[in-house]
Formats: C-alpha cells, structure tokens, sequence
C-alpha cells in the first residue's frame, strides 16, 4: 500500500469516525450519521428508485457533456485562430459566463418547458465555457519556438495544426472537461429543483421536505462519488490520449 492511499484511508476512517459519533447525538430530523445513509442507500438501491432517478441525471449530463465538448472545442478553436472573430464574439462570451446561470432558469423553462430539452440547455450553459475558454487559451498559449521549427520544415497548416497546435492545447483542453463536469453536476441539480420531478435533484428535494435525512443524504453522497469519479475518469482518458502529461502531472494525486 502506497504511503499516499494510507494517508488518505486514515483520514477518511478520522472524518467518519467523527461524524458517526457527532451525528448520532443529533436530532435525527436536523442531520445523520454514515450507517444510517448506507442503511438508506441500501433501501433505495433495493426499491430501484436510486436507479432510476441516477439514470436520469445521468442521461442529461450525458448529453450537455457531448454537446459542450463538441461546441466548445470548434469554438474555442475559431475564436483563437480568427482574431477578429474573436473581437466580435469575447463581450457576449465573457458576459454569458460571468452571469449566474441560475439567474436564465426560469426563462429557459418558459422558452423551452420542463421536460428534457430544457434540463440539457441548462446543464450545456454551466458546462461549455470552460471547454470555450481554455481550448481558446490553449491554442493561443502554444509554444512559439515549437511553430517555428514546424515551419521551417515547411509544415502546411493542416500539419501545424495537427501535429503542434491541437497536442500543445490538450492538457487545456482537458482542464476545460474537468471543470466543465463539476459545473455540470452544479447545472444537473439547479435544473433538477427547477424542471421536471426526476433525477437525482428531485430526490433531494423530495426527501428535505419530508425531513428524511439519511436518504436526504444518498443522493448528496451519489453526487460526491459521481464528481470524484469522473473527474478521474476525465484525467485517465486524458493521459490515454496525451500520454506526455504523465510528466508533467506527477505533482497531482
């Protein structure tokens, strides 16, 4: 066992450790403790209802994360190579994205109803900017000296951008999916509370308002191990393809 995991087993046994003790001398109303979610999670699990709702959400994080990636990478591109299209569009982007997104749900939801559509354009909103921002960044951020040695090797443009440019721009690009999919998970429950009664969001709700907090909690812990675990995943599929950034990320754990 490597010093780093037993670090982290130690401190995950201390946190729960605390929290089943601390939880179990509070009003059981107001807050819990681990057995009791597990027993909850058990609970749902067997009734099929976790299922259901995690498949849900899954399936509209699905989408805007396809659709995200697949806009925001071209666009990113454009908006870096073309420099006055870049002019034209960077005030309507940066204003798009300092505004909360929370604040276009309800006109998203008269625009578009509560049914799926609407859910995958507000998860799309919180997850393409990132993707958007640092593709553009990384585009414009690749080494110069390394241009200049693919030119004078009379490289052509397709060649510059397939063999320089698009590989120097991965590990942003990358960074872009990562961040893109905690502020998709962020999107998934806002469009949850606000939409349809489904996914997990709903459940949250649901569970709250009948002041059931062990299974209030399931989907709070659902969410945790859903960001950890794609966000993993995100960076495998990354080294996968840019096998070079194992390197470069031998600080990250």
């Amino acid at each position: 066992m490597s010093r780093t995991l037993a670090i982290r087993l130690v401190s995950l046994a201390v946190v729960l450790t605390a929290w089943e003790l601390y939880g179990r001398s509070v009003n059981p109303i107001l807050f819990t403790y681990p057995i009791a979610i597990v027993q909850a999670f058990l609970e749902l699990g067997q009734s099929g209802e976790l299922v259901g709702y995690l498949s849900q959400s899954l399936q509209v994080l699905a989408i805007a994360l396809l659709l995200s990636v697949g806009a925001g990478v071209p666009l990113g591109v454009l908006l870096a190579r073309f420099g006055a299209l870049e002019l034209a569009t960077d005030l309507y982007i940066n204003a798009l994205y300092a505004t909360p997104m929370v604040a276009l749900v309800p006109l998203i939801v008269l625009w578009f109803g509560f049914g799926i559509p609407a859910k995958v354009i507000i998860v799309f909103l919180f997850m393409i900017f990132p993707v958007l921002i640092n593709t553009q960044q990384g585009v414009k951020n690749v080494d110069r000296a390394l241009l200049e040695v693919a030119r004078s090797f009379c490289s052509t443009e397709r060649q510059l951008w397939g063999d320089v440019i698009l590989p120097s721009a991965l590990p942003f690009i990358a960074a872009g999916v990562r961040l893109a999919i905690g502020r998709g998970l962020v999107g998934m429950v806002v469009a949850e509370f606000y939409t349809s009664i489904s996914g997990l969001g709903y459940m949250i709700v649901r569970y709250a308002n009948a002041f059931e907090t062990a299974k209030l909690f399931v989907p709070i812990v659902v969410l945790m191990v859903m960001g950890v675990l794609l966000v993993q995943g995100a960076r495998a599929v990354e080294l996968r393809i840019a096998p070079w950034q194992r390197h470069g990320g031998a600080g990250e754990r």
